[in-house]
């Protein structure tokens, strides 16, 4: 695919076609790596997306308990003072 660089204020750039941003997903940000002569445009995924309703379910489904405690029956609080 061949895509024009056009001047962007005192900068270039390069755009993207409404089917390219949404087929790849691209947002706010993409990841620019640049190997070998070339680049590669990576859309920047957003590693917690998702966890907020995940972290609902399980309180729904109660699995959101301690596995460990906070205090072990030999510390006390008087340690960290």
């Amino acid at each position: 695919m061949e895509i024009s660089v056009v001047k962007i204020g005192n900068s270039r750039g390069i755009r993207f076609s409404k089917t390219i941003i949404e087929r790849y997903n691209i947002r706010e940000t993409v990841e620019l790596i640049m190997e070998k002569g070339q680049f590669i445009i990576k859309p920047l995924a957003k590693p917690r997306k998702g966890w907020d309703k995940a972290f609902m379910d399980m309180h729904a489904n109660g699995d959101d308990k301690l596995i460990i405690p906070d205090i072990f029956k030999e510390e006390t609080l008087e340690e960290w003072k």
